[in-house]
């Protein structure tokens, strides 16, 4: 027997003990022993029959309704104690069987509020089970409404006060009205009104215990609901509401979840959308150049190497957390996409370009964070098209200040610009064009470190120089068909 179950069971007795007398005179005359071992013999029965039943009746249900059952279980219960109660004085004590179910409608009420509290602490514990397993209850069309419930039990409760503050009156009357009687008035005045202050103070406290049950349940909902709809608008879509109530609550949860995951695939479209978007423009600009479209594969993950070996230092953390690293992980491959309003005729040159050639190579920068900014007036600001926006117009920064378009110095170039400085001049190193054969990856390494202070960001070269074995084994996973590693020393591209 459970705790609560043994703490309905043992106030019902002390109450019925006191609310006996009260109302039925054959009960009054009864010793105590006489009056209370039948209705701990009753009681018990219910503590000790409850456990098989449960097992064989509720747990085996389905889980939308085993709250239901345990309720109907558990009312049954002790109204059968009732009944029995009433057989056992007729038999025993010959009470008239008016007199007896007088007993059996106080046990009645009283199981009906235990029936109710057990009934919610078994939603409780269900909910508490697919919270903690993930799993979720299964509604049925044998749902009962919430207001169909809070009316049921506001009827019942009604009626059970009426009849019983009914038989107190009754019996207060019978007493009052006994030729035998020499009442003193106030002695008798303060006897009912204590008889009816015991009454209250019964149906009070159960109506109470009754309430403060149903609002730890309320709360234990909202909570479940309130904390997936605040991780749903922080951007994560894996959590769901627990379904643990056959009602609207459950109706509720059960089309929160649906919203969740409808919401997910379309996040989810979008993105493939949108990354696919990504890797078409990053490849037209790279079907323009000399370069091969492996490089945006390889610097994107140079990058996010670097994003990551960056995140927890002080500088960097506050920029670098992991929906920021995501970003700028899918949007570096529009690093170059501005090169497609590079003329063919310098942007495919052989040979070296003259001043005016280079001039007109040096506004691609600023041509691509154009095009993006023009997306992003067009679509709103958000953070993908920042993070593409300043990748594309600071990629060519240098940390002294001498790069183009605009000569930044230091942390005024965005991190994400910074971080793909470093990607991108690796991979030219390392990487054959058509204007130069491909370094080692020692040399391309060493020009990258004698950079930092000049060209580089002295901290983003130190987290290259502690990544520069996940740098080789990209490179080798996404070489070039054409892709050579050669040992002489060649002039890097500026």
């Amino acid at each position: 027997m459970s705790l609560r179950v043994a703490t309905h069971c043992f106030s019902t007795f002390v109450i019925l003990s006191i609310y006996g007398v009260q109302i039925c005179p054959f009960l009054e005359s009864l010793s105590p022993i006489q009056l209370g071992a039948p209705i701990a013999a009753a009681l018990a029965a219910v503590g000790l029959l409850r456990h098989p039943l449960h097992t064989r009746f509720v747990d085996r249900a389905a889980l939308a309704d085993q709250a239901r059952f345990a309720f109907a279980l558990d009312w049954g219960l002790f109204a059968a104690a009732g009944l029995g109660l009433t057989a056992f004085n007729s038999l025993v004590h010959d009470f008239p069987v008016g007199s007896g179910l007088k007993l059996s409608i106080g046990l009645i009420g009283l199981g009906f509020f235990a029936a109710v509290d057990l009934s919610l602490e078994r939603e409780r514990r269900l909910m508490a089970h697919f919270r903690s397993t993930g799993e979720q209850m299964v509604l049925t069309d044998r749902q009962l409404p919430v207001s169909t419930k809070l009316g049921l039990f506001t009827t019942l409760m009604v009626v059970l006060t009426l009849v019983v503050l009914f038989m107190v009156i009754s019996k207060d009357l019978d007493w009052l009205a006994h030729p035998d009687q020499r009442l003193d008035i106030e002695q008798a005045q303060l006897s009912i009104l204590i008889e009816f202050l015991f009454v209250a103070l019964v149906i009070l406290s159960h109506l109470l215990n009754a309430a403060l049950s149903y609002a730890r349940n309320l709360r234990m909902f909202f909570q479940n609901q309130n904390s997936v709809l605040a991780a749903t608008a922080g951007g994560r879509l894996d959590a769901r509401v627990p379904i643990s109530s056959n009602d609207d609550f459950g109706v509720m949860a059960h089309y929160t979840n649906q919203m969740i995951t409808s919401l997910g695939e379309r996040t989810a479209l979008l993105q493939r959308t949108q990354d696919a978007t990504i890797l078409s423009l990053a490849s037209l600009a790279e079907t323009r150049d000399n370069e091969t479209g492996a490089h945006i594969l390889r610097t994107q993950r140079y990058v996010r190497a670097l994003a990551m070996r960056l995140r927890d230092h002080p500088r960097f953390s506050a920029e670098l957390g992991d929906e920021a690293i995501e970003l700028i992980y899918k949007s570096a491959p529009l690093h170059d996409v501005g090169k497609v309003g590079i003329p063919d005729a310098i942007l495919l040159k052989p040979g070296k370009l003259t001043d005016g050639e280079w001039a007109v190579m040096r506004t691609h920068p600023l041509v691509g964070a154009l095009a993006l900014q023009a997306a992003e007036d067009e679509l709103g600001s958000n953070s993908f098209l920042r993070h593409a926006r300043d990748i594309a117009l600071t990629h060519h920064e240098k940390w002294d200040g001498s790069g183009y378009p605009a000569g930044l110095v230091g942390e005024a170039i965005p991190v994400s610009g910074r971080l793909m400085a470093v990607a991108d001049v690796y991979d030219a190193l390392i990487t054959k064009r058509v204007y130069k054969p491909a370094w080692s990856h020692e040399r391309a390494a060493q020009t990258v470190r004698e950079g930092a202070g000049s060209h580089f960001d002295p901290v983003v070269v130190a987290a290259f120089t502690a990544a520069e074995d996940e740098f080789r084994a990209i490179a080798r996973q996404f070489s070039d068909e054409h892709h050579e590693i050669a040992a002489q020393p060649q002039e890097a591209m500026a």
